[in-house]
């Protein structure tokens, strides 16, 4: 029985309109109560009312579609329940559960990890696919020479923060006596420089003492020489050792102001890796996820209008998604895309789109040259080179055409823009480099 439908799901899998994110959403948990072949009853149960009536109306056609397929074609009726929550026997009391969630989470907290950053609570999506994916390498492999160090990049608000408190969970988790310590950048300085007032040398064997070191926004290390010298011991003293050490910043190493030419070739020494703003689909996966935590039942479509119309990052789209909240709860109304609409009349209303003329600004400036070179004849590569990204990001971050690209690049033809889009997209796949001034320019822009 079982494998009817494991074969439904093999064939939902290779449908187009299901993304995996889709799929592991709202497919995934769907669980197979009975399945008559005779009859061609399929029952299916969800986890509550609210995912079995958002299930069933987006996906009901395309899961009834496959399962007759996978019934060689005879019809299928299929059938929608909620699961009923399944009794454990013998299941540990209550109170037991929750003094061995309170006892981890106090230790959680004293290794400066918040327990609701778990891996767990992480949406997936092809924006963070990479990231997630090391993190988790990191968080079962710890100390790995070619992960460590791991350094996570990219803009505010994105999930940095996030997997690096995941990965010192799940360490946690596995072993209960590691010594792990996760703060920020600036917390470090402070320390440091509260050390140095008292003469104090613990400072340094705390943190040499370290299993795993987790540590924020380290791009704030910047023109602090003596706190830059004491890291550089610390990252001497735990890396070439096996222990394992977790940096996020808002750039990658080699872009890093102010910051040491060997700690930064230290920091590029393992495994970098970025994380860009979420894509449609994983906004929306998002505000399901979050709406589900707090018990909200936030509809579908509502979720798709905030996804489509916020597009920077996750602390926006939360933000987002508490200002509707709190607006339908106060004012008496259910959740719904006029309601969301009104709630987030001015914040939607902010949102600036990002024109060709933004993008040629902030390329010319990052690789600086002048903004009239964009629209030259001029063919020498340090000026070539930049607007060919120019256009690539332009066909990327905006609706316009080819051809009307050409036009705002001094009348180029189009041909010459589709070359140049080709070129860089080709270019990126080879050259990590560029691959990484890409994501700095993308990010830039985005949050312009």
């Amino acid at each position: 029985m079982k494998d009817f439908w494991q074969n439904c799901c093999d064939l939902l899998r290779l449908d187009a309109r299901i993304s995996s994110d889709k799929f592991d959403t709202w497919i995934a948990p769907l669980q197979m109560e009975s399945w008559d072949p005779q009859s061609g009853e399929l029952v299916l149960s969800a986890a509550s009312a609210q995912k079995r009536d958002v299930t069933r109306s987006t996906y009901s056609d395309i899961i009834t579609f496959h399962a007759t397929r996978a019934n060689n074609d005879s019809p299928v009726t299929v059938k929608w329940i909620v699961r009923e929550p399944k009794v454990e026997a013998p299941a540990p009391s209550s109170s037991v559960v929750e003094q061995d969630s309170t006892s981890f989470n106090q230790l959680a907290e004293s290794c400066g990890l918040l327990s609701s950053l778990s891996f767990e609570n992480f949406v997936q999506g092809m924006s963070n696919k990479v990231a997630l994916g090391a993190a988790t390498y990191v968080a079962n492999n710890p100390g790995t020479k070619a992960f460590n160090p791991l350094y996570i990049y990219g803009g505010v608000g994105l999930g940095k923060t996030h997997l690096m408190h995941a990965i010192g969970l799940a360490v946690l988790k596995r072993n209960p006596k590691a010594k792990i310590l996760c703060l920020s950048a600036t917390t470090y300085i402070a320390e440091f420089l509260k050390g140095i007032a008292r003469k104090d040398q613990s400072f340094y064997q705390r943190f040499k003492s370290l299993d795993l070191l987790l540590l924020d926004d380290v791009q704030m290390l910047g023109s602090k020489e003596g706190t830059q010298s004491a890291f550089f011991s610390t990252f001497e003293a735990l890396v070439p050792h096996g222990k394992q050490i977790v940096l996020t910043s808002d750039t990658y190493a080699k872009q890093l102001k102010d910051v040491d030419e060997r700690l930064k070739s230290r920091f590029a020494g393992g495994m970098s890796v970025p994380i860009d703003p979420p894509e449609l689909e994983t906004r929306e996966a998002i505000l399901m996820k979050k709406a589900e935590q707090s018990g909200t039942n936030l509809p579908e479509d509502v979720a798709f209008f905030i996804a489509n119309h916020l597009k920077s990052n996750v602390r926006e789209l939360e933000g987002a998604l508490q200002q509707v909240i709190a607006h339908a709860r106060f004012n008496g109304i259910d959740i719904s895309i006029d309601q969301a609409r009104t709630a987030l009349h001015d914040l939607i209303h902010s949102q600036n789109e990002i024109t060709v003329q933004d993008i040629q600004k902030k390329v010319a400036d990052y690789y600086k040259i002048r903004v009239a070179d964009m629209h030259s004849k001029r063919r020498p590569r340090v000026i070539a080179y930049p607007r060919q990204i120019a256009m690539y990001l332009s066909k990327k971050l905006t609706q316009k055409s080819y051809p009307e690209i050409g036009e705002l690049f001094g009348g180029k033809d189009h041909t010459t823009v589709l070359h140049a889009c080709k070129k860089i997209e080709s270019d990126r796949r080879i050259n990590e480099e560029l691959n990484h001034e890409l994501h700095v320019l993308e990010q830039n822009l985005q949050n312009f």
